[in-house]
């Protein structure tokens, strides 16, 4: 069967403030010594099992004219604009209903376009089984990450260690970001593997799953489908969009379905979450320090210091992250990655709109 992919592209990647913005966004920067955006290296990874023709780009309006400079090999039709952000499960709604008009039935990845991958030909690996399982049946397949410390920026997937199929495990339940106690046991009990929100399923499973689970949903999409290919498919998708609930993929129907695999992934996976993820992208120097641009550093340990033309002295530093922009800079406890959306909040509420 044809495997198709779908990769998300509409987040903000508020935690990567003042670098992300809402009008250059995280997946279209480059966080890597090769200079490739980070979808740019998630469409490379898949390029040996999924046609160019065949991924689609599911962003939003105002980042179309990033994924055609930055993605040329992707047909425009592909790229798909949500009018409006509606969550993940209208999203990859979306992507199902152009695959299902343009082949009537495929496998269907589903994947983030800002995660790093390290070990590029396991990964590819794990994505061939994946595809295998889901086209058993109408199995619904997720790739979970067998974690190495007890992350409680994740949600976690339990596993059936009774019931499996191959490499793959029927899924108990999903479950939302642990306190450290919890994260700690999940860890201990080796049943529990981290959520990284990637799929893979046919078009008709997902389709039949959200017919059967988010009928409102479903019944919108179904419109929109009836309109592609024709004069009237942006006034319907903005309309019909509009017209859907917020909701995600794993309320909606991976915590309801049955049929639900997950297949352990131990490839070097990293959501880049934070500025905290480039200590683990990039080399450290001797002092610890990860260092970008025009940058002089004294008595200066364990830092992130990311700047462009203008130089950056730092003296006597130590767990801090540094960012400096045209017209921003961020200076933040290691520590406090985690409350750089707080900047944003408060931007927000004091309408300073250009920072954001």
């Amino acid at each position: 069967m044809r495997v198709t992919a779908l990769i998300m592209a509409g987040g903000r990647g508020e935690r990567f403030w003042p670098r992300s913005r809402k009008n250059l966004p995280k997946q279209f920067l480059s966080l890597t010594d090769d200079g490739k955006t980070m979808i740019q290296l998630t469409v490379e990874r898949i390029s040996a099992l999924v046609k160019l023709e065949d991924i689609y780009i599911a962003t939003n309006k105002d980042y179309k004219r990033f994924a055609m400079e930055q993605l040329p090999g992707i047909p425009e039709e592909n790229i798909l604009c949500e009018p409006v952000g509606r969550n993940t499960a209208p999203c990859i709604g979306l992507g199902a209903v152009h695959i299902a008009k343009k082949y009537e039935d495929a496998v269907m990845l589903v994947l983030p376009s800002d995660h790093q991958i390290k070990f590029k030909k396991m990964f590819l690996t794990t994505l061939k089984d994946a595809c295998e399982l889901a086209e058993k049946n109408t199995n619904l397949v997720t790739i979970g990450i067998t974690p190495d410390y007890p992350e409680t920026g994740y949600g976690y997937i339990k596993l059936d260690s009774h019931e499996a199929d191959g490499r793959a495990f029927k899924v108990e339940r999903f479950v939302e970001k642990p306190t450290l106690e919890v994260a700690k046991e999940y860890l201990a009990t080796e049943e529990y593997l981290w959520n990284s929100g990637m799929f893979a399923w046919k078009v008709s499973s997902i389709l039949n799953n959200m017919k059967k689970f988010m009928p409102d949903i479903c019944s919108h999409l179904h419109i929109i489908k009836e309109s592609i290919g024709t004069s009237e498919y942006e006034m319907v998708l903005d309309k019909e969009f509009h017209a859907m609930e917020a909701q995600s993929i794993d309320y909606g129907i991976m915590e309801k379905a049955e049929d639900i695999y997950v297949l352990p992934g131990t490839f070097g996976w990293d959501d880049v979450g934070s500025w905290l993820a480039v200590e683990r992208i990039k080399k450290t120097n001797e002092f610890g320090n990860v260092v970008n641009g025009n940058i002089i550093t004294v008595n200066t340990k364990n830092c992130i210091i990311q700047g462009d033309k203008k130089l950056i002295a730092t003296v006597g530093l130590e767990d801090l992250i540094v960012v400096d922009t045209e017209d921003a800079t961020l200076i933040c406890a290691k520590d406090s990655a985690g409350d750089i959306k707080k900047v944003l909040e408060n931007l927000k509420i004091c309408n300073r709109d250009e920072y954001i």
